[in-house]
């Protein structure tokens, strides 16, 4: 049973102080670091299994085998995507939990194809809204975004407060290179649509192959779904 910690608010000096201190330890560091700042039930930890999740996901799995892994299933996700969820779950012993907008509202976005129309607004039924009610439950949200992949990640830290929680990119200034390094060193597997071209993988609709994220939302200004904005 998932036992719930009270929810802290971080004040700005104490996420300064935190920057400082993570800034200078290595990845594996910063995550057995970040279970002595806050306690396991403060943690909240999401993964889109997609191109590359491995790498955090291995990276959580050898420090804490506990910890709660969200999985939000927008109804959109390839087969693939589904796959390579549970083959990461039995490799890595992952807690996973699926999350999921209200039934009616997904339907809507169905039949209406929302994302043709209005692509920010099907993201926030079907991603920002189930997400929303979990994250107040949490101190600190963990998530793999990396600066190198946007120019918005790029203008990030590794602890920023952001509404009501605090976020934490323990791999932001981890290089693409250092990235495909790590990957290959511990034989970490690719989501099997990284081989046909894919380096950004979301919902079905809205992912085409491309480099980084320019498969993403294609012909479209669109370039975050709107969870970390």
């Amino acid at each position: 049973m998932e036992i719930l910690a009270e929810k802290r608010i971080v004040s700005p000096a104490e996420v300064d102080q935190l920057n400082k201190k993570y800034r200078e330890l290595s990845i594996y560091e910063r995550i057995e670091e970040l279970y002595k700042d806050f306690g396991l039930a403060e943690i909240m930890l999401t993964s889109s299994f997609a191109a590359t999740s491995a790498f955090l996901l291995k990276l959580f799995s050898d420090v804490n085998r506990d910890q709660l892994v969200y999985f939000i299933d927008t109804g959109y996700h390839f087969e693939e995507t589904l796959e390579y969820k549970k083959s990461l779950s039995d490799k890595y012993g992952l807690r996973v939990k699926s999350i999921s907008s209200v039934t009616e509202e997904y339907e809507f976005t169905r039949k209406d194809e929302t994302w043709k129309k209005n692509p920010d607004f099907c993201c926030y039924i079907n991603k920002v809204k189930p997400l929303d009610l979990i994250k107040a439950k949490y101190t600190v949200w963990v998530s793999g975004l990396m600066e190198w992949q946007s120019d918005h990640r790029a203008s990030l830290n590794i602890f920023e407060n952001r509404g009501e929680i605090l976020k934490f990119y323990p791999l932001l200034d981890v290089s693409k290179e250092q990235r495909d390094r790590f990957i290959s060193e511990n034989n970490l597997p690719f989501h099997p649509l990284v081989a046909k071209g894919y380096s950004s993988i979301g919902c079905t609709h809205c992912t085409v192959p491309g480099k980084e994220r320019s498969g993403r939302w294609n012909n479209n200004p669109k370039t975050e779904c709107g969870l970390h904005l």
